[in-house]
């Protein structure tokens, strides 16, 4: 398994969640398509990671996939997950490389913004110190804003994944003004993370796609970029390998 924590500021790496295979498969209840293979398929291809998300509601990723993707991942996993006592015990027995602790409600389509952890200083304090016990990184999933920024830190987090959804939605909406505006937000969270804590770990994630995710890759001191939904799309035209590989070539693309 891959443990390397350089920053390569000039190739942020590239986290796949494969959550929507495992979506598709629900959709009719059998056994197939395979998260398993999906994941198999990304490493091969180049992703520097698999991401997964244990919903309370299972509603795409099951427990079996859990432990299954643990136990032959040649890369690195990262379980996103809520705070919640039966998740904990999933993952202090699993121990993925990273946890991302994340909000959920049952009625979202899909995680609607980042936690918040400065409401919750001291029982997510505690949480993360459970899993760190175990040997498992942390990250805390939160919206690019400085007070979160300071409050993760003070949790003791190793990372955090700035929630670009809203970056995401404003270019889909064709405005230009306030995507560049979230944009900026962005990259003034990231480079207040980076003076905060020169040791935290910075991720992204949430609606990036081939079409706007460069931007995002050239901010300087982002460690990795966690995409899932627009990837599995561009998965049903151009086959999983290639969709990878097309990611990263994205995001690469204005790189030296």
């Amino acid at each position: 398994m891959t443990t390397s924590n350089h920053i390569d500021n000039k190739k942020p790496l590239l986290g796949v969640n494969i959550d929507h295979v495992a979506t598709l498969r629900q959709a009719r209840g059998v056994d197939y398509p395979s998260p398993l293979r999906a994941m198999q398929i990304c490493e091969k291809a180049g992703a520097d990671g698999i991401t997964i998300h244990l919903r309370e509601d299972r509603r795409h990723i099951q427990d079996h996939d859990v432990y299954e993707i643990a136990e032959n991942i040649t890369t690195r996993l990262n379980l996103e997950m809520a705070a919640t006592d039966e998740m904990l015990e999933i993952a202090c027995k699993v121990k993925p490389y990273w946890v991302c602790l994340v909000p959920e409600k049952r009625e979202e389509l899909t995680t609607e913004g980042g936690l918040n952890v400065a409401g919750q200083v001291d029982t997510l304090k505690d949480y993360v110190q459970k899993l760190q016990e175990h040997g498992i990184k942390v990250s805390l999933f939160i919206d690019p804003d400085r007070e979160q920024i300071d409050a993760s830190i003070a949790c003791h987090a190793d990372a955090i994944e700035l929630h670009t959804g809203a970056y995401a939605e404003k270019g889909l909406a064709k405005d230009i003004e306030a995507e560049q505006a979230e944009l900026n937000r962005i990259k003034d969270a990231v480079q207040y993370a980076k003076k905060a804590n020169p040791e935290l770990f910075i991720n992204a994630g949430h609606g990036l796609t081939q079409q706007n995710v460069g931007a995002i890759a050239a901010i300087d001191g982002l460690y990795e970029l966690n995409i899932g939904h627009a990837l599995i799309s561009d998965a049903v035209f151009e086959g999983l390998s290639q969709a990878v590989v097309l990611m990263k070539a994205a995001m690469h693309a204005d790189k030296a």
